[in-house]
């Protein structure tokens, strides 16, 4: 059985001055991962990764801003890509020794906070490989697939009112979690699973789910993504309607270092990209055990331990 892993919170401040809600799971002196998570989610959408690496790993994991138990910012300006870098860079800069490494792994907007950190040089002296989850650089809206017609400048129309509609979500219902399933997650996704993530992603203020929106649909980090000069992994689902697999081949595909994932239930990718099959968006919690895997095999390859991936 196992004991349980060590915890404590603290704040880092970004360069803005906004407070950022960070934990630290597992000891002190193990191999360390950080996680990022994505659009309307918060450190619950790691929970899976946190019960299962903390054991042996030490697990950083952090509220990005305005999601969670981090603020807002105190002014529009405060929505960007550089704002959520320089957030990763005083997580990292707080949590990390000098010199010390760590996998990193972002999922969504998490994995697009990676890319807009990749010139840091807080992020180069401390990632020793990244994982980049159900996530792309650019073209988010003309890609998204959440509205069932052709690609054409309509869908594209609907689909940006949709994703940054200002509705509020409200409670967690049979209906919602419907929509939810259908928008993020693929057909096959347990229950429980839908309404844990429906649960999360309603939690979100609609104030800040509606600034990231716009910011998202604006996003073109490309030449970003050409200076990830670390070994960089890529899992898409299958399904994933928000994040496809043709944006995310050819993120894979863009890479100047990738990383390949012997993981056996997964689809091999000529652009060594590891897709799910079956699997929507939310990758970390319908296929826990493949992220999972994927990080602990990022680690067991980059930062020198042995580490089972079965």
């Amino acid at each position: 059985m196992r004991r349980p892993h060590k915890e404590r919170e603290l704040t880092a401040v970004s360069a803005d001055g906004t407070r950022i809600h960070v934990e630290v799971h597992g000891d002190d002196g193990r191999p360390a991962v950080v996680l990022a998570h994505g659009w309307t989610c918060s450190i619950r959408f790691w929970a899976a990764q946190l019960a299962d690496l903390a054991a042996d790993h030490r697990v950083i994991v952090y509220d990005q801003r305005g999601h969670g138990r981090t603020a807002a910012p105190a002014s529009h300006s405060g929505y960007s890509t550089d704002a959520l870098a320089d957030d990763l860079e005083a997580v990292l800069a707080a949590t990390l020794e000098p010199g010390e490494r760590a996998v990193l792994a972002g999922h969504s907007m998490g994995g697009m906070t990676l890319m807009a950190a990749a010139r840091r040089p807080v992020f180069r002296e401390h990632a020793a490989a990244v994982l980049l989850c159900s996530t792309g650089s650019s073209r988010l809206i003309p890609e998204a697939r959440v509205v069932p017609m052709r690609p054409g400048r309509t869908r594209t129309w609907i689909s940006r009112r949709v994703l940054g509609a200002r509705a509020p979500l409200g409670p967690v219902t049979p209906l919602s979690k419907r929509i939810l399933r259908y928008g993020t997650m693929g057909p096959g996704a347990a229950p429980d699973r839908v309404a844990e993530c429906a649960r999360i992603v309603h939690a979100c203020p609609r104030p800040v789910r509606v600034a990231w929106a716009h910011v998202l649909g604006a996003l073109d980090l490309d030449a970003e993504v050409r200076e990830l000069r670390v070994p960089t992994a890529v899992i898409v689902g299958s399904d994933d309607r928000l994040t496809p697999l043709a944006p995310a081949r050819a993120l894979a595909a863009a890479l100047p270092d990738r990383a390949a994932l012997p993981d056996p239930a997964a689809l091999p990718d000529p652009a060594g990209l590891t897709e799910l099959t079956g699997v929507g968006h939310m990758t970390p919690v319908e296929a826990p055990e493949a992220v999972t895997g994927a990080i602990r095999c990022l680690v067991g390859t980059y930062l020198g331990e042995k580490e089972d991936v079965a």
